[in-house]
């Protein structure tokens, strides 16, 4: 019989020998102090447009969305006003990011159901936006946190490889890797979590080749071997 997702991700965790309590709290403690306020680096005005620039960030750099909504987002500011651009609109605005034509349709098709459901409001629950065309658990989550302050992690491509990488959180699935931050992560902590693993991930732990010799968590992390600095050369290219 399968273990349900939550299970799983317990017994992954515990199989992968995970880090211990002490080093989880030293691991955020030193993300922490290197960025005291970690931030998304989506651009957006409001929570709708947020909730917009997360679905199309989807296999798309935040870079290249955020030159892509940089016009949107100065006359389009509410479902409504989606609505009225439309989707041959939209499409100008953002063709330079991949799969514009599926994001296209699907935003203009939750644009269309906040206005119908919801009065142009975005819901504050994850079931609900979860709803919305377009919209999986992942920018649910970081709209929840973003936006609202909850305590949420989105599981991106950066977050599941720190976690799986370092031990500090070990799953099979982006929803197990989920199920075991959201339970081990200490306060206070929690609500910048996700930010500083997916900027980590981004700028540090690299997916080809992970920089260890400038990583603050080097020796707490599980990877081994460690990634040693690139040889300098010297003034006659010689190394």
């Amino acid at each position: 019989m399968a273990r349900p997702p939550v299970a799983r991700a317990l017994h992954d965790e515990r199989r992968a020998g995970a880090l211990k309590k002490a080093d989880i709290f030293e691991f955020y403690r030193r993300l922490a102090e290197a960025n005291p306020d970690p931030q998304t680096e989506l651009e957006s005005v409001n929570i709708y447009t947020l909730l917009v620039a997360v679905a199309l960030s989807a296999q798309a750099t935040d870079v290249g969305v955020n030159k892509a909504t940089k016009a949107l987002f100065a006359k389009v500011r509410d479902p409504q006003a989606m609505l009225d651009l439309g989707e041959d609109g939209l499409k100008q605005h953002i063709k330079t990011i991949g799969l514009f034509n599926t994001k296209a349709k699907n935003v203009i098709a939750l644009s269309r159901m906040l206005v119908d459901k919801y009065g142009g409001e975005v819901p504050n629950e994850r079931a609900l936006l979860e709803e919305l065309p377009g919209v999986g658990r992942k920018t649910a989550n970081v709209v929840l946190n973003v936006a609202l302050g909850a305590e949420t992690f989105a599981v991106d491509t950066h977050v599941f490889r720190v976690g799986n990488r370092t031990g500090l959180a070990r799953g099979k699935t982006p929803l197990a890797v989920e199920t075991i931050l959201d339970r081990q992560t200490p306060q206070p902590f929690r609500s910048h979590a996700h930010h500083w693993l997916i900027l980590h991930g981004r700028y540090i732990c690299k997916a080809r080749t992970p920089e260890c010799w400038r990583c603050v968590v080097a020796e707490l992390c599980a990877f081994r071997p460690k990634t040693p600095a690139p040889k300098q050369k010297d003034a006659g290219g010689t190394p």
